[in-house]
């Protein structure tokens, strides 16, 4: 398969991020996050596998970082590397950032949100035609990066095998929220209580902080997320699939 076939199949699934922060580290969050692209559709030209494995590959280390952070995010997810690639990229840049000396930082790439924050922020979770709608989470400052992320069986350009119309994970590691909801939102295969209830239970793990899912008229959680609030919200932070 020739660079360009592949370069065209990854821009299929790339998104336009939308970066919160000072004026001043604007510039930094864009070249990384064209570095990042750039490293990981040059990997994907020496291993095509890459981008379309839907189940885990071994970790090359001798690939670039944020393509092992992805690989090692899919073999913890069970699922293939480019299920995290949204919430690697969004990852590598927030910490980019924040090395650089920001303090309040949020990168939204395509629906999967990455934040370091010295003020709440609060990040809308899109359920696509469900019966449930407006749902929120409320995030408090904390020390350490979290992440939000989430899948969709329904709507969005995500793959999925589910059936739901919001896979929501709340983790530390944006690589890891990211799969991890892929994975989520393959296991709810109806939009019934028993369904819902069973995927996130076979979901939360020690990196999984809080888990939510939206299937019809069902609504799911687990582990500790944050509130669910229904207060406005900014229109550049929604998590969906």
């Amino acid at each position: 398969m020739g660079a360009d076939v592949i370069r065209r199949q990854f821009h299929v699934q790339e998104t336009h991020a939308t970066v919160i922060a000072a004026e001043r580290y604007m510039e930094l969050a864009r070249r990384t996050i064209a570095s990042a692209r750039e490293e990981i559709e040059e990997y994907i030209c020496a291993r095509p596998d890459f981008l379309t494995a839907l189940q885990p590959l071994p970790i090359d280390m001798a690939a670039p970082a944020v393509v092992r952070r992805m690989a090692a995010a899919a073999a913890l997810a069970g699922v293939g590397p480019m299920a995290a690639v949204a919430g690697a990229i969004a990852q590598v840049t927030v910490e980019a950032l924040v090395g650089a000396g920001a303090t309040h930082v949020v990168v939204d790439n395509g629906g999967d949100v990455v934040l370091r924050i010295e003020r709440p922020v609060t990040i809308g979770v899109f359920t696509g035609p469900a019966a449930i709608q407006g749902i929120a989470l409320r995030i408090e400052p904390r020390p350490g990066i979290l992440s939000v992320c989430t899948s969709s069986g329904i709507v969005g350009h995500s793959l999925s095998f589910g059936r739901a119309d919001a896979a929501t994970v709340i983790a530390a590691s944006g690589s890891l929220a990211d799969a991890t909801a892929t994975a989520l939102a393959n296991r709810v295969r109806e939009a019934s209580e028993e369904a819902v209830q069973e995927a996130i239970r076979d979901t939360l793990a020690e990196w999984t902080e809080g888990v939510l899912v939206v299937a019809g008229e069902q609504l799911g959680m687990g582990g500790r997320l944050p509130p669910l609030v229904r207060a406005p919200v900014d229109p550049r932070l929604i998590s969906h699939g």
